[in-house]
């Protein structure tokens, strides 16, 4: 009789083996980054950026983070809000303050290991209210030395710094 309950057990452990080992994984295949923006100094309002992931064909796949966390001033981000404002995701899990002139913020963003080196990009617009939009304020290409380096910014934006966790 003990032996016959021992067997019956050896299917339990062998599920919790594979969910256990499963689950870690699939954390292995996701990286997280801290991202450094550095602010130029402008006058004016706080900047909303939008931080986003764009696939090999420059579109748009996923918002990665969100600088601001009032989707009232979300459409001044133009292009970025043509495809956030229609798929309409929750980003509130994703968002922080906006950031000033001359100011700095570090965001942790989560970057799937399967984009890196394979023609994703990352793309960070900015917006600032009464002034410019930038598109493509930073914009660079995933790959292995780009998402542990310094990208210089065209707009509001002076540099992002990446940094793996």
């Amino acid at each position: 009789m003990k032996h016959t309950t021992a067997f019956k057990m050896i299917p339990v452990f062998i599920l919790i083996l594979v969910v256990l080992f499963g689950f870690k994984n699939k954390r292995t295949d996701v990286t997280s980054y801290k991202c450094m923006i550095q602010m130029t100094n402008y006058e004016g309002e706080g900047a909303y950026i939008a931080i986003s992931l764009l696939n090999p064909k420059g579109e748009y796949e996923k918002t990665l983070y969100v600088q601001g966390d009032d989707d009232e001033w979300y459409f001044d981000i133009t292009e970025w809000w043509k495809f956030q404002g229609k798929t309409r995701t929750d980003i509130d899990a994703i968002t922080g303050a906006t950031i000033s002139g001359g100011g700095r913020t570090i965001s942790v963003v989560q970057i799937d290991n399967d984009k890196i080196d394979k023609g994703y990009k990352m793309r960070f617009e900015s917006a600032v209210e009464d002034q410019e939009y930038y598109k493509d304020d930073v914009e660079f290409e995933l790959t292995s030395e780009s998402v542990k380096s310094k990208v210089e910014g065209n707009g509001f934006i002076r540099y992002v710094r990446m940094m793996p966790q």
